[in-house]
Protein backbone atom coordinates (compact mmCIF):
# COMPACT_ATOMS: atom_id res chain seq x y z
CA UNK A 1 0.00 0.00 0.00
CA UNK A 2 1.54 3.59 -1.26
CA UNK A 3 1.13 6.26 1.42
CA UNK A 4 0.77 9.85 0.93
CA UNK A 5 2.67 11.64 4.05
CA UNK A 6 1.86 15.23 3.90
CA UNK A 7 4.44 17.44 5.84
CA UNK A 8 3.32 20.74 7.27
CA UNK A 9 5.67 23.42 8.37
CA UNK A 10 5.48 26.67 9.19
CA UNK A 11 2.82 27.55 6.26
CA UNK A 12 4.54 25.35 3.55
CA UNK A 13 2.90 21.72 2.45
CA UNK A 14 4.59 19.03 1.25
CA UNK A 15 3.91 15.25 -0.38
CA UNK A 16 6.08 12.37 0.16
CA UNK A 17 4.76 9.12 -1.39
CA UNK A 18 6.36 5.83 0.36
CA UNK A 19 5.12 2.08 0.01
CA UNK A 20 7.01 1.72 3.93
CA UNK A 21 5.23 -0.11 6.25
CA UNK A 22 6.51 1.95 9.20
CA UNK A 23 3.52 4.19 9.93
CA UNK A 24 1.33 1.00 10.31
CA UNK A 25 0.31 0.93 13.66
CA UNK A 26 0.98 4.59 14.50
CA UNK A 27 -1.53 6.27 16.18
CA UNK A 28 -3.19 10.56 15.77
CA UNK A 29 -0.58 12.10 18.11
CA UNK A 30 2.62 9.64 17.92
CA UNK A 31 6.22 11.06 17.15
CA UNK A 32 8.05 9.31 14.72
CA UNK A 33 11.81 10.07 13.10
CA UNK A 34 11.33 10.63 9.18
CA UNK A 35 14.57 9.12 8.43
CA UNK A 36 12.93 6.64 6.16
CA UNK A 37 11.13 9.05 4.12
CA UNK A 38 13.94 10.69 3.43
CA UNK A 39 14.14 13.71 6.11
CA UNK A 40 17.30 13.30 8.16
CA UNK A 41 17.11 14.48 11.41
CA UNK A 42 13.07 15.27 11.23
CA UNK A 43 10.92 14.75 13.77
CA UNK A 44 7.40 14.60 13.14
CA UNK A 45 4.13 14.21 15.25
CA UNK A 46 1.05 12.41 12.95
CA UNK A 47 -1.99 14.80 13.43
CA UNK A 48 -4.32 12.92 11.02
CA UNK A 49 -5.20 11.16 7.72
CA UNK A 50 -7.94 9.49 5.50
CA UNK A 51 -8.96 6.09 4.07
CA UNK A 52 -9.05 4.79 0.60
CA UNK A 53 -13.12 5.70 0.85
CA UNK A 54 -11.95 9.42 1.80
CA UNK A 55 -13.27 9.44 5.45
CA UNK A 56 -11.43 11.29 8.09
CA UNK A 57 -9.14 9.73 10.89
CA UNK A 58 -10.76 11.00 14.59
CA UNK A 59 -8.76 10.42 17.84
CA UNK A 60 -11.31 9.82 19.53
CA UNK A 61 -11.94 6.42 17.66
CA UNK A 62 -10.22 3.53 18.67
CA UNK A 63 -8.15 1.37 16.87
CA UNK A 64 -7.73 0.71 12.73
CA UNK A 65 -11.79 0.38 12.17
CA UNK A 66 -14.46 2.18 10.28
CA UNK A 67 -17.54 3.47 12.52
CA UNK A 68 -20.86 5.30 12.07
CA UNK A 69 -20.79 7.22 15.09
CA UNK A 70 -23.18 10.18 16.40
CA UNK A 71 -20.99 13.39 15.85
CA UNK A 72 -21.74 16.80 17.35
CA UNK A 73 -18.48 18.50 15.83
CA UNK A 74 -14.74 18.12 14.79
CA UNK A 75 -13.01 16.09 12.06
CA UNK A 76 -15.30 14.43 9.61
CA UNK A 77 -18.61 16.94 10.79
CA UNK A 78 -19.31 20.39 10.83
CA UNK A 79 -22.42 21.24 12.30
CA UNK A 80 -24.93 24.34 11.20
CA UNK A 81 -26.66 25.41 14.00
CA UNK A 82 -25.49 24.75 17.62
CA UNK A 83 -26.13 21.08 19.40
CA UNK A 84 -27.05 20.11 16.03
CA UNK A 85 -25.67 16.22 15.83
CA UNK A 86 -25.25 13.99 12.68
CA UNK A 87 -24.78 10.05 12.45
CA UNK A 88 -21.28 9.89 10.18
CA UNK A 89 -18.89 7.53 8.86
CA UNK A 90 -15.60 8.34 10.34
CA UNK A 91 -11.85 5.82 10.66
CA UNK A 92 -10.66 4.86 13.85
CA UNK A 93 -7.22 6.84 15.37
CA UNK A 94 -4.50 3.58 14.04
CA UNK A 95 -2.97 3.58 10.87
CA UNK A 96 -3.37 0.49 9.17
CA UNK A 97 -2.98 -0.74 4.83
CA UNK A 98 -6.36 0.97 4.53
CA UNK A 99 -5.22 4.36 5.17
CA UNK A 100 -4.23 6.62 2.38
CA UNK A 101 -3.10 9.85 3.72
CA UNK A 102 -1.19 10.37 6.52
CA UNK A 103 -1.23 14.24 7.66
CA UNK A 104 1.81 15.29 9.94
CA UNK A 105 3.68 18.39 11.09
CA UNK A 106 7.23 18.85 12.01
CA UNK A 107 8.14 18.80 15.43
CA UNK A 108 12.02 19.33 15.89
CA UNK A 109 14.42 20.25 11.49
CA UNK A 110 17.18 18.35 10.44
CA UNK A 111 20.30 20.39 9.28
CA UNK A 112 18.72 21.03 5.88
CA UNK A 113 15.00 22.59 4.53
CA UNK A 114 12.38 20.88 3.71
CA UNK A 115 12.64 22.77 0.69
CA UNK A 116 16.02 22.20 -0.31
CA UNK A 117 15.52 17.82 0.64
CA UNK A 118 12.41 17.87 -1.42
CA UNK A 119 12.05 20.88 -3.87
CA UNK A 120 9.17 23.22 -4.63
CA UNK A 121 5.74 23.51 -2.28
CA UNK A 122 2.56 21.23 -3.40
CA UNK A 123 1.00 24.70 -2.95
CA UNK A 124 2.82 26.65 -5.90
CA UNK A 125 1.98 23.84 -8.25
Amino acid sequence: MVFKVVVSDKGSTYQIETEDKNLVGLKIGDDFDGSFLGLDGYNLKITGGSDKNGFAMRSDVPGPRRIRTLVSGGVGYKPHTAGERRRKTVRGNTISDDIVQVNTVVLSSGSKSLEDILGSTEEEE
